[in-house]
């Protein structure tokens, strides 16, 4: 059972949103796309600063949209969400110690997207450490070790966490050594998820209950992007907003984000807030190498989207 309910009214906004995306943008094909939209219709349970128990929370239905949204799909950089809420995990359970170092990797690895933040935190995460080949025994060990972060996703029971595979290190260059061989010779063990599990993820989040109310808006934090011209610019080409999501909306909305792009795919996950409207919650995956370059398309479908939510 996935977590949202889907119906005829977002059905119709949704599809007429992927059909003006597809006209507007005719190269972009029907499989190079994946979303997941989630509104949420008053009494809002979001953003409350956790005041649900986790029970309540899930209990509590939300309505959703979705195209694709199984498809198994590299996540590049959205990856990050999923280490952030694991760390936040072992850190409730005493299974990792905070430390300075590990509160910048984990501010660096969301705000900024560093690769080499999040090296250290799957590090941490799974007590393994990247370096040259390891003789069988020894690499069966580390491969175990580094599928932990697999087996706590599995382990909360949700249908959206059955497919996915999060155990990779993000790359600037690409893996060497041991790294190389884990990812497989055919790139095979490559980080892969859907739309929906990073909804689900993002949703749990957002609602206080990933972890605790308090590590949950410890995470949103770190996920608050600013719509300002000046504070665009001053975060330079990498900031998040501009050709993503956040570029589609106006100034005065609030985003929560973690975006993710290659040479590939460009790819957006975000909680957006517009004044007197309902908040919702947007994944939107995009492949094919002339469509990660695009910094219109990501921003189109997160304008029509706002539009829509305007008419509910």
């Amino acid at each position: 059972m996935i977590f949202f309910n889907k119906d005829e009214q977002l059905e119709n906004l949704g599809n007429g949103i992927l059909d003006a995306t597809w006209a507007e943008f005719p190269t972009l094909a029907r499989n190079q796309i994946a979303l997941t939209w989630i509104v949420y219709d008053p009494p809002v349970l979001v953003n409350t600063g956790g005041a649900l128990t986790p029970n309540a929370f899930w209990d509590h239905p939300v309505r959703g949209f979705t195209y694709r949204g199984v498809e198994r799909i590299y996540p590049a950089s959205i990856i990050k969400l999923f280490y952030l809420v694991a760390v936040n995990e072992w850190l409730e359970k005493g299974m990792s110690q905070t430390s300075k170092e590990l509160e910048r990797a984990l501010r660096d690895m969301i705000v900024d997207s560093s690769n080499d933040a999040t090296s250290l935190v799957v590090d941490i995460l799974s007590g393994t450490t990247s370096g040259t080949e390891l003789a069988t025994g020894p690499f069966e060990t580390w491969k175990y070790q580094r599928n932990i972060v697999n087996r706590y996703y599995q382990s909360l029971g949700w249908e959206e966490m059955e497919t996915i595979n999060v155990c990779q290190k993000t790359w600037s260059d690409g893996p060497y050594g041991r790294e190389r061989a884990f990812v497989g010779e055919l790139l095979e063990n490559r980080n892969m998820v859907t739309t929906n599990a990073i909804a689900r993820l993002l949703h749990s989040i957002v609602g206080g209950v990933a972890v605790s109310s308090e590590r949950s808006q410890a995470m949103m934090a770190l996920l608050k992007r600013s719509l300002k011209p000046d504070d665009l610019l001053s975060n330079g080409e990498e900031n998040q907003i501009t050709g993503f999501l956040g570029g589609g909306l106006t100034e005065n909305a609030q985003i929560w984000s973690k975006a993710g792009w290659t040479s590939q795919v460009r790819h957006d996950a975000a909680y957006i807030e517009l004044p007197n409207q309902r908040p919702y919650l947007l994944v939107v995956f995009t492949e094919g190498k002339a469509h990660a370059r695009s910094r219109a398309i990501l921003p189109f479908v997160s304008k029509l989207v706002a539009e829509a939510i305007a008419s509910l």
